[in-house]
């Protein structure tokens, strides 16, 4: 490891990208995101890569999926507005099959909201934003050193899985400066090449794990790249068969990876009677929450997605077996508690802890809901 330093989010982001391998960010500056594309404006030169601002959010990513395409290790930042912006190319680059990341983070909303204030309001945009039946890879970190961790890692399932991967935390985290000991030394991954001859080359034929290789264009390799319906060639089909089967690779390949992208952090499950759902920055409030309820002699837990999509639906479940109240925290006014209700089925009552003014939740607000919603929850 390298030596401790102080390092603020957004910075971590970008150190973490070029450490993965980044070679191009195509961007467009946005409150509370533009300290990535300072970063990466200032960083990506010096390791040979390319930085563009582009005039938009829309040509930003547009820019990026060429830059995949085109062989690099590609990413674009911005929050809630532009991240909207960018639906369309993120429906394409799934169907296109287009390996790069995107970082949202997130601030108040709708429409312009609250520009310099933190939210949780864009997590379901981060899984149906774009139309369609489409698969989402989605990575909350909870920290400045998670964010380092989780950005990485979202280049590794990005190449892995031909996907675009969305990292997504908030304004607070973004500008949260922490003491951090960045590793020497970072897991890559490097996107599979095709092992025949190009004139044998089918591009849109999968292997084992339902990922087809992917030269970069000028390696010799010929091939159509569409947002439509496509074969095995690449060619737009009108056929309701490959319509099927393509939807479905799209969907097993992640699930093929599921093992490596799923990844749910708990704590003091063993005796807890009431657990804590919370994520990214609500996290940290729902941590110390607990810490307060265990001093108070409640039995008190915490289950913490780091991976929000594909949502982690039997760990979620296996995490509240036995308890007798689960509590939901989020800022926002309730995205993943509908995912949480759906897991839980009727079997564990549920409350919630939810604001949507821009505002953090604080530990405090976690505890008076657990005596609100739980006689006895806290002796």
């Amino acid at each position: 490891m390298n030596e401790p330093r102080l390092i603020r989010g957004n910075e971590a982001c970008a150190l973490a990208a070029i450490a993965a391998g980044c070679r191009f960010y195509g961007g467009y500056p946005i409150t509370p995101s533009s300290e990535i594309a300072e970063h990466m404006a200032r960083e990506l030169p010096e390791v040979g890569g390319v930085f563009v601002q582009m005039e938009d959010e829309i040509s930003s990513l547009g820019a990026v999926i060429g830059a995949a395409f085109a062989g690099a290790k590609a990413m674009t930042a911005t929050s809630g507005p532009g991240f909207s912006l960018m639906q369309e190319h993120i429906g394409y680059a799934v169907m296109a099959e287009a390996p790069c990341v995107i970082v949202d983070v997130m601030r108040g909303g709708p429409s312009t909201g609250r520009p310099t204030s933190p939210s949780q309001g864009d997590v379901m945009q981060a899984r149906w934003g774009t139309h369609g039946d489409h698969p989402a890879i989605v990575f909350a970190p909870a920290s400045v050193a998670e964010i380092f961790e989780l950005t990485v890692k979202a280049f590794v399932v990005a190449e892995r899985t031909r996907m675009p991967v969305i990292v997504l935390y908030d304004e607070v985290l973004g500008h949260t400066a922490e003491t951090v000991a960045l590793p020497e030394e970072v897991t890559v991954a490097d996107r599979r090449k095709p092992e025949v001859e190009p004139e044998a080359f089918l591009p849109m034929l999968p292997a084992n794990d339902g990922v087809p290789p992917l030269p970069a264009f000028g390696d010799g390799y010929r091939f159509h790249v569409t947002g439509l319906v496509h074969d095995e060639r690449g060619f737009p089909s009108d056929d309701p068969a490959v319509a099927g089967a393509l939807l479905r690779r799209l969907h097993a390949k992640v699930e093929n990876h599921r093992s490596e992208i799923v990844d749910v952090a708990t704590s003091h499950l063993d005796d807890a009677d009431v657990v804590i759902f919370a994520y990214g920055i609500v996290a940290r409030a729902a941590e110390e929450a607990v810490a307060m309820a265990r001093r108070q002699g409640g039995r008190v837990g915490l289950v913490r997605p780091r991976t929000l999509w594909p949502f982690p639906d039997a760990e979620i479940a296996e995490a509240v077996r036995g308890a007798r109240l689960v509590v939901v925290c989020e800022m926002n006014l309730g995205q993943m508690l509908l995912e949480v209700e759906r897991v839980v089925a009727g079997s564990v009552p549920i409350a919630a802890v939810l604001r949507g003014d821009g505002e953090p939740i604080d530990p405090d607000e976690i505890l008076a809901a657990l005596d609100r919603d739980m006689e006895g929850a806290l002796p």
